[in-house]
């Protein structure tokens, strides 16, 4: 599927990422993760809330969002990715996936 401001490309982070068509300004909504009910971690599963074992298997173009612990976008919890500062084009979009990911 094509999205209008984002392209998955290898990545020197690993695998595939996920990179900007055009600047993207702080604050603008990226697009909205899609995805079905998840019971076990796997690749693409994001945890939306640890306590309760909420987890959705993305299964669009944000689940090549790679891990970065000075990330340059966030998800919210109605599941939108939001640019934390302003992204240039061709740069990769990243997000920090939590503190074990730092260890």
């Amino acid at each position: 599927m094509d999205h209008p401001l984002v392209y998955v490309k290898e990545s020197v982070i690993h695998g595939k990422g996920l990179f900007a068509k055009q600047t993207i300004k702080a604050g603008a909504i990226i697009g909205e993760i899609a995805g079905k009910p998840a019971a076990d971690d796997g690749p693409y599963v994001l945890w939306l809330d640890e306590d309760s074992r909420l987890a959705i298997e993305v299964q669009n173009v944000f689940k090549y969002i790679n891990h970065n612990p000075e990330p340059n976008a966030c998800y919210y919890d109605d599941l939108t990715v939001v640019a934390l500062r302003d992204i240039e084009k061709d740069e990769e979009i990243t997000h920090h996936y939590g503190e074990c990911w730092d260890e």
